[in-house]
């Protein structure tokens, strides 16, 4: 129900080998939510709270619940997507199975919402931002599907994630690195070099700069960000090595940086 809602075509057939784990006769939640991503969606873990539920069903996005229907000491775990409410009646409207309108008191959801830790997740077009989105759990959500092979998608995320934090590194590299996967150098260049002035002490942003750079054959601009990279240290000055050995032996093969001479010294007098 969740992919449908966000266009994505799928049926509960096809979804099985994905999410339902026949040893425990059901799907656990980090097989929902890589699921969503598998299918090109953003899956957003809510933060344990009615109002951000609340808040997200409002603006019409369905979210998916996890709810104990038994007992604690007795589980009877149930999926379920909530749909609306009705905060004078006190009623919470879920697609709960096979019944496409369960009305349930709200107090009654929450009790067995409560028993899951108050686990819910939205899945969304890789454009669109929960209203509820925090910033670093929504970026992390943009790498997850980015990891999932959704290189594009991941891109659109992350631009939508700098729309409303235009700084955050993550989400710079995050677009650059999309990008690249491409073969988008232009507009991986530009997501870096961007990295690289609002974060002067990224060794990353200006590595992945220099890499994009040399891949464009522009050796000396390359050179320049890459021993910047290296003069930053951290813990990615291996990998910054690296690159500026790369274009170094580059520049050599195209002549240029002339290669040293290694030829011993002449000598002076007796």
């Amino acid at each position: 129900m969740l992919l449908n809602a966000g266009s994505v075509m799928a049926s509960p057939q096809e979804l099985t080998e994905q999410v339902y784990l026949p040893g425990r006769e059901g799907s656990l939640q980090i097989e929902m939510l890589a699921a969503a991503r598998r299918n090109g969606l953003i899956a957003y873990e809510l933060a344990p709270e009615l109002n951000d539920l609340l808040i997200e069903v409002a603006a019409g996005s369905p979210v998916l619940v996890l709810q104990n229907l038994a007992l604690s000491w007795y589980p009877r775990w149930h999926y379920a997507v909530v749909i609306g409410y009705d905060l004078e009646r006190a009623e919470i409207i879920l697609r709960s199975g096979l019944e496409r309108r369960q009305v349930m008191p709200l107090t009654t959801f929450e009790h067995t919402w409560k028993r899951s830790g108050y686990w819910g997740m939205l899945a969304m077009p890789p454009g669109q931002m929960p209203r509820t989105a925090t910033e670093s759990a929504y970026v992390a959500s943009a790498v997850a599907l980015e990891q999932a092979g959704h290189a594009q998608g991941a891109a659109a995320a992350y631009e939508t994630a700098l729309l409303r934090w235009p700084t955050n590194l993550t989400a710079r590299i995050g677009l650059g690195n999309a990008a690249y996967a491409t073969h988008d150098l232009q507009r991986a260049e530009n997501a870096y070099r961007q990295a690289t002035l609002d974060h002067p002490e990224s060794a990353i942003a200006f590595n992945n700069l220099a890499q994009t750079l040399a891949d464009q054959q522009r050796y000396a601009e390359a050179l320049i960000a890459a021993h910047q990279a290296v003069s930053l240290g951290g813990a990615e000055q291996a990998s910054a090595r690296d690159t500026l050995k790369q274009i170094e032996i580059q520049l050599h093969a195209s002549k240029l940086l002339p290669e040293a001479d290694t030829s011993p010294p002449t000598k002076i007098g007796n």
